[in-house]
Formats: structure tokens, C-alpha cells, sequence
């Protein structure tokens, strides 16, 4: 239970849902590692929320740790969960599922291919719908009928109505103000309780850079947490992009130092990823603040 200390109404929803999903799937083999926050209220918040069937809006900057919160909570209650990356392309086939033909006993049929929202709500899993401001806006009131009271949704593949099995739960991420993004409409909002996942800092980034990557000279990652600091400073100045201090791509630095120079690493790892020299130049500058030339 990562050490958690919930209410025994809350422990009893969780053995409920370990002993429903014990035998469809073992979560245990993906090897999820703990979310770790300097809000230390935030896992357990989040977890009191899903056993009391909230919807849970993870709001946080790009690398912030959203995604792992979510599979850490599948991870908890042993639940299997299904995943919706948001874009402006996404359409209710992506949502709901698409139908094909295939062939049976030598005949063509038409057959409804399952999206992870019919999958989710089917069998009582846990949905999650990543940067859920980068879907159009006409797109998501597909969903307000299934995050209200009614869970449940129309599918116009098959003309049925899906009502939501026992267990099934709805986490969102919105990164807010990205590129790209639009604001989620204040009713859809309404419909989450909303968790902020702040940036990643001090001893609790080194514990999961120690954990997550490959690099096991200290000295290093200590410096590479002071740059995640300077970085964050910058992003919140206003001088380079949010995912230039991505926990993800501090990560993939770190494994390239077990193998290259520092800042080649930087600059394979974080700086090369923008378009803009200005940009490139300023991370690389902070960088060399930090590590030998």
C-alpha cells in the first residue's frame, strides 16, 4: 500500500477491488514504481477520491509526474486501466471504437472493435485521458455523461447504451496554458475533483533519479538536481518552455551521463529537443554553469 494511511472505508474499497481484479491481470509484472511528491497529502487524496468514485483532474506542468500518479493508483488497486492520449484529431472512434470487417467461417462480417472508454466502463477499469485540453472542444461532451451520476454513454457503432460496471473510474490530465491547448469547459471541470502535481524538487527528485535511472555517480545527480531547479526557474521567468525541466527527459540525461559527457548529454537529452536557438542556448548556458566544459 506505499505506506499509505487511509480510513478502513477506504481500505475495504481497495481489498474489494484486489480481489475482483486478482484474477483478469497482475498489475505487479509492469513493475510501477511509487509516485513520490513533496505534498505528502497528494497520493492519499487521490486515492480517497477514486474509492469514493470521483473523477480525478490531475493538473500539473508537462513532466510534473501526472502519468506515473495514474498508473501508481492503478497499481494500488490492482485495477487495470486504459489510456486516451488527447489531440486535435481525436474523434469518438478513438473514445469509443471503430468498426471492421473481418472474415468467420468464410464470410465477411462487420464486427465493433472496443476504445478504451467501452473497455474501461465494460469490465469496471480505470480510464485515463491524457492532456485532455488538447481534444476539440466539440469532441469531449462525449464524456460528460459518463463522469456525472449517470455513467453511462450512447455508442452510435452499435446502438447501445454502456452503463458503467461497479469499480469504473475516470482520471484526467491537463497541463494548462501548453501550446496547443485549449480551456476545458467549466462544466466538464466541474465534473473532477481537481489534484494540482507540482514539479518534482530537492531530495525527493534525487531519490527517484536514483531509483529511475541508470546513473549511480551521486555527485552527478546532484548537480543534475540543481540544474532541474535552474531550469524550473527559467520556465517560470518565462525563458524557456515548461518541458525543458520534464522530469522524463531529466531521466533519459541522466542515462546518457552513465555514457557521455554531461553536457552532451543536456543537449541530446533537454536542449536539442527545441526548435529555437535562443532556447537551446539558454539551457545549454545554465548547464554550463554547473558541469565542466
Amino acid at each position: 500500500m506505499n505506506t499509505l494511511y487511509l480510513p478502513q472505508a477506504i481500505e475495504r474499497v481497495i481489498k474489494e477491488r484486489h480481489e475482483k481484479f486478482s484474477q483478469q491481470t497482475n498489475i505487479d509484472q509492469y513493475q510501477i514504481t511509487q509516485f513520490l511528491s513533496e505534498d505528502d497529502e497528494l497520493l492519499s487524496d487521490a486515492v480517497i477520491s477514486l474509492a469514493l468514485g470521483k473523477n480525478l483532474l490531475l493538473k500539473g506542468p508537462t513532466g510534473s509526474g501526472k502519468t506515473k500518479l495514474a498508473e501508481n493508483l492503478s497499481q494500488i488497486f490492482k485495477q487495470p486501466m486504459h489510456s486516451i492520449n488527447c489531440s486535435v484529431d481525436l474523434d469518438a472512434e478513438a473514445f469509443l471504437g471503430f468498426k471492421t470487417i473481418n472474415e468467420k467461417d468464410g464470410k465477411q462480417i462487420i464486427e465493433f472493435v472496443p476504445g478504451p472508454v467501452v473497455k474501461a466502463m465494460k469490465n469496471g477499469h480505470l480510464l485515463y485521458v491524457d492532456e485532455i485540453n488538447m481534444a476539440k472542444p466539440e469532441t469531449l461532451p462525449i464524456l460528460n455523461s459518463i463522469l456525472d451520476y449517470r455513467r453511462s454513454v450512447f455508442n452510435p457503432f452499435t446502438g447501445e447504451t454502456i452503463h458503467a460496471e461497479n469499480g469504473f473510474g475516470v482520471i484526467a490530465a491537463i497541463n494548462e496554458g501548453y501550446i496547443g491547448t485549449v480551456p476545458l469547459n467549466e462544466a466538464l471541470k466541474n465534473r473532477f475533483v481537481v489534484l494540482d502535481v507540482p514539479y518534482i524538487q530537492g531530495d525527493i527528485l534525487k531519490t527517484v533519479l536514483k531509483t529511475e535511472s541508470i546513473l549511480k555517480d551521486e555527485a552527478l545527480i546532484d548537480k543534475y538536481v540543481l540544474l532541474s531547479e535552474d531550469l524550473i526557474t527559467q520556465v517560470r521567468n518565462g525563458q524557456v518552455p515548461e518541458e525543458a525541466a520534464s522530469i522524463r527527459a531529466l531521466i533519459d540525461t541522466c542515462d546518457l551521463s552513465a555514457y557521455l559527457p554531461p553536457l552532451r548529454a543536456i543537449q541530446r537529452g533537454i536542449a536539442d529537443k527545441f526548435e529555437e536557438e535562443r532556447e537551446k542556448a539558454a539551457i545549454m548556458n545554465i548547464a554550463s554553469t554547473l558541469f565542466e566544459v
